[in-house]
């Protein structure tokens, strides 16, 4: 497909809820939009996130944690922000078509007092689990 719509997900540091959108927007929704992902800050991957992730057969070890400067291209035709963060500190893009917000609990400070690493992962299973039920369902509307 060419021309195809192009699609930021922004998050605070890139590592964790915004790649695991970045993830399932290629699997679902890849052959319709071009798909990047970036943060205000680069945070590095999360391991357990793509850890999570792989349990679900979405491949995100090769995704690069990232800020917007870093990014190919700065003409989006949406920005979905996935964090307040982002939202509230999200740039102004000139070409823009839509923004689009919705928040998702932050893995790391859910797990931030567990100690067992099943009850560790079952916190970004979670959030992972509603960032597909998002993805795949409720954000195509808003497109």
């Amino acid at each position: 497909m060419e021309n195809k719509k192009s699609i930021l997900i922004l998050c605070t540091g890139n590592s964790c809820r915004s790649q695991m959108a970045e993830g399932y927007m290629r699997k679902f929704h890849g052959d319709t939009y071009e798909i990047y992902s970036a943060g205000i800050e680069s945070h590095g991957m999360n391991e357990s996130a793509i850890k999570v992730m792989g349990e679900a057969g979405v491949d995100i070890t090769h995704h690069t944690s990232k800020t917007i400067d870093e990014l190919p291209t700065k003409s989006f035709e949406y920005v979905l922000t996935v964090c307040d963060n982002a939202k509230e500190h999200c740039p102004f893009f000139p070409a823009v078509i839509k923004v689009i917000h919705h928040s998702f609990e932050d893995p790391p400070a859910l797990a931030k007092e567990l100690t067992e690493e099943e009850d560790i992962l079952d916190c970004y299973r979670r959030v992972r689990d509603e960032v597909a039920t998002y993805i795949q369902r409720v954000l195509p509307g808003k497109l």
